[in-house]
This record gives structure tokens, C-alpha cells and sequence, in this order.
């Protein structure tokens, strides 16, 4: 397969140079492109003398903070337009591991249409969170499947490899979640499609270098969708708004 590696950055100067290199010695054959919203600290400009070195690695430099979901709705739609035939989903700051990708992307390649690295499945893990931290987690997910019938066990993890013809079968352009509501709300639309997913355990650890962007109102954005997704479906209302990815400008 034809794989892209989709890597959206924001302030991720002290990460992105180690997380490029570990992707290119994981899957050496991959392509990586960069979509980093306007990070101040130098981020895209890290990444672009890395990708010079390394190769394969192109930079979508974007203006503004867009967020994590419209970050990936542009770098999906870049990598389709390239005709690339799987497209990875990893965060910046190592809580995904690099190495763990491979085994995803042979799921992928045995027919899954959606991979989830998944922390909550047998063989998965998570660090040794407080009990808050943990209950809002698997709350969040419990909540979440049995809302939306996801019938995952991790459907906020955002380590995932998607098919490409998957991703228009979705109709991904038009998601309009962003943080723990765009994994939401992809993998419902997969479930929505009958795509069929398959989860992976992986380790999640917690990052050591730089700042976490996780926020009370990307949590409260995730349940209060979920509730509105759930009211609309047991009405059977239907769900495709329309919106669209923002673009940036591409370096190679």
C-alpha cells in the first residue's frame, strides 16, 4: 500500500524532529507530510530541515491554530489528491508509539477499512493515570459506543490508519468535531457506512516534552456531540453537514 503519515503539529519544536526520524526508521517506505497550524516556536521550520535531510517528509504550513480535525480533513484530502491508498493518523509528542505502526498498517493491509491503535482492548495499555483522569477516559468511551452503537472500546484513540477509499466512503469532509470529537464522530461515520474496523493494542504513554493540548472544552465539545449524535440517530434524523478542510501551502 501507498501509505501517507498525516502528522499535525502546533508547538511541537522540542518532539517533531525526533518523531520524524522514528517514522522513517519504522516504516522507511512511508511518506509523512507535516500540517502544522502557524506554530510559533518554530515548528514547520524544524520539520522542513529534517524533511531535507530525511526525505519523503512535505510540510502543509497553515495560518492559525485550525485544530486537530481540520488539520487531518486537509491532510486526508491532500493525501487522496496524491493517490495514496492508506492514511495514518499519530500525534507529535510520542504518546503513540512509532514502532507500533507497522503492526496497524498490516491490519489495514489485510482488509481492515479502519484501524484503531486501540489503549482499552486486550493487550492494550495506558499509564497509571488518577482515578479521574482514567474514569473520564473509559467514561468518555463507554458513553460514547453505547450512544452511537460504536461498538469499539477505544473511540477516542487517535492513532489510526484509514483506507483511502474508506475515508470517501465516510464522507470525512464534512465532519465537524475537532480533539476527542473528530475520533468520535470517524469512527461513527465508519460505523455509519459499514466499514469494518479493526482494533490493535498499543501502549499509550503520556508525553514528557512540551505542553499537552487537551482542554475542558475539547471534553465538554466530545459529550455534548455525542448526546446530539445519539438524540439524532434514535430519531434517525440524518447527520452529513458540509463543511470544509482548510489547505495550506505544501513544501517538499
Amino acid at each position: 500500500m501507498k501509505t501517507l503519515v498525516v502528522l499535525p503539529t502546533y508547538n511541537e519544536s522540542l518532539n517533531v524532529v525526533a518523531m520524524l526520524e522514528a517514522l522513517r526508521r519504522y516504516v522507511p517506505v512511508a511518506e509523512i507530510l507535516v500540517v502544522d497550524d502557524g506554530s510559533p516556536d518554530g515548528t514547520a521550520d524544524l520539520a522542513q530541515a529534517a524533511a531535507e535531510r530525511l526525505g519523503s517528509v512535505s510540510i502543509m504550513r497553515r495560518d492559525g491554530k485550525g485544530g486537530l480535525g481540520s488539520a487531518y480533513r486537509a491532510g486526508f484530502a491532500w493525501g487522496l489528491e496524491q493517490g495514496f491508498d492508506s492514511l495514518v493518523e499519530i500525534d507529535a509528542d510520542f504518546s503513540h508509539d512509532p514502532a507500533a505502526l507497522p503492526t496497524l498498517l498490516e491490519a489495514a493491509q489485510r482488509g481492515a477499512d479502519v484501524v484503531i491503535g486501540s489503549r482499552y482492548t486486550p493487550g492494550g495499555s495506558i499509564p497509571a493515570w488518577k482515578w479521574h483522569r482514567r474514569l473520564l477516559s473509559r467514561g468518555g468511551n463507554s458513553y460514547a459506543s453505547m450512544t452511537l452503537g460504536l461498538r469499539v472500546k477505544d473511540a477516542t484513540a487517535g492513532y489510526r490508519v484509514y483506507r483511502g477509499e474508506s475515508l470517501k466512503r465516510m464522507d470525512y469532509e464534512s465532519v465537524q468535531a475537532d480533539g476527542y470529537g473528530f475520533q468520535i464522530e470517524m469512527t461513527y461515520r465508519a460505523r455509519r457506512a459499514g466499514l469494518t474496523i479493526q482494533e490493535v493494542p498499543i501502549s499509550f504513554v503520556d508525553r514528557t516534552l512540551g505542553e499537552s493540548k487537551m482542554s475542558g472544552t475539547i471534553v465538554f465539545e466530545a459529550l455534548w456531540l455525542c448526546t446530539r449524535w445519539g438524540l439524532d440517530r434514535a430519531l434517525g434524523k440524518a447527520w452529513y453537514p458540509t463543511t470544509v478542510a482548510s489547505a495550506g501551502k505544501i513544501q517538499r
